[in-house]
């Protein structure tokens, strides 16, 4: 078993990532800044130790790497780095002071889809501040395993859904009003001819990804591997299969992307852009074949789960 540092373990992923490690008789240590809390309750959190520390206060600092690498952790996990001098202070810090780096990055480091479904291997062409902030972090760390051989994992994982938060939903942005919308069998107006894509991933098949890398680190090692669910799903088809989830008829039209924008609020209609125009549909056959992994829950399943918790959060109302 392992000595494992988890760096933003509160969060999504970590809800489920950490009591994995827990119950698989790991040694854990969450690093956070002590504000959150995990969005499911599980005992494992009891068995772990708790390190506050704020990332970006240490890293004004030049501490935060040195910090980490005060651990002694054999595996660093790094859930929460999104610049690529974050990635630089922590990398340097754990060169030569870790067997494995897994760093997440995100399915937006390729931009526009190409071809589909897109493999790892494709020459990425990043658009928006995140997606080119991503790309340039995975592009150091891979230079540093090739040319030093340092042992670091990428994985980048899709929509990420679960129980505690609203999911991606067929309009492509995150107002769970959608939900009920198609709940009370409204219609819903969607931009285009809704055969734009979204591909989610449940968090817990995220933190799946994450331990199929770690327990097979000599093919991990040096190589980036999408976490997504199994397929990724059209609006159209998303919002279809939702309204008969509830058991609607689907009442959908559709609408030119700027006409259908006019109408909405402004800042969803930008999430919706910057979704459909990445339109992703990532292959997961890398991570099947070199970690083993076998995703729990289609793209539905996982926003179904999390859409239930929404009804009894209050936040979609049924007819």
């Amino acid at each position: 078993m392992s000595k494992i540092a988890v760096i933003g373990a509160t969060g999504h992923i970590g809800t489920y990532l950490v009591p994995r490690l827990v119950q698989a008789g790991h040694e854990v240590t969450v690093v956070s800044r002590g504000a959150a809390k995990p969005y499911q309750a599980n005992g494992a959190w009891g068995q772990v130790r708790h390190v506050k520390l704020d990332r970006a206060a240490e890293e004004a600092a030049g501490t935060f790497g040195t910090a980490i690498a005060a651990l002694n952790a054999e595996v660093v996990i790094d859930l929460i780095c999104f610049t690529l001098a974050s990635s630089t202070q922590l990398a340097d810090a754990l060169a030569d002071n870790v067997d494995q780096l897994i760093h997440i990055g995100t399915i937006w480091t390729h931009g526009f889809s190409e071809v589909v479904p897109t493999p790892e291997s494709a020459v990425k062409r990043p658009f928006g501040e995140y997606g080119k902030a991503k790309a340039a972090i995975e592009t150091n760390l891979l230079q540093r395993a090739y040319r030093r051989g340092f042992p670091v994992s990428i994985v980048h994982p899709g929509h990420i859904v679960g129980p505690g938060w609203a999911p991606l939903n067929p309009a492509g942005h995150f107002n769970p009003e959608v939900f009920s919308t198609i709940a009370q069998g409204k219609p819903l107006v969607l931009p285009n001819f809704g055969v734009e894509t979204v591909h989610h991933v449940h968090a817990d098949d995220v933190a799946q990804v994450i331990v199929g890398a770690m327990n097979n680190r000599s093919a991990a090692n040096g190589e980036s591997f999408h976490a997504v669910s199994s397929g990724a799903l059209t609006l159209r088809y998303y919002a279809e299969a939702m309204y008969r989830w509830f058991g609607k008829e689907p009442d959908i039209s559709f609408s030119p992307f700027d006409t259908w924008a006019a109408d909405q609020d402004e800042a969803e209609a930008k999430a919706t852009w910057e979704h459909i125009a990445r339109s992703p549909n990532c292959s997961i056959e890398k991570a099947k074949r070199l970690l083993g992994y076998a995703p729990r829950y289609t793209s539905l399943e996982a926003v179904q789960e999390a859409v239930a918790w929404l009804i009894q959060d209050g936040q979609v109302k049924l007819a």
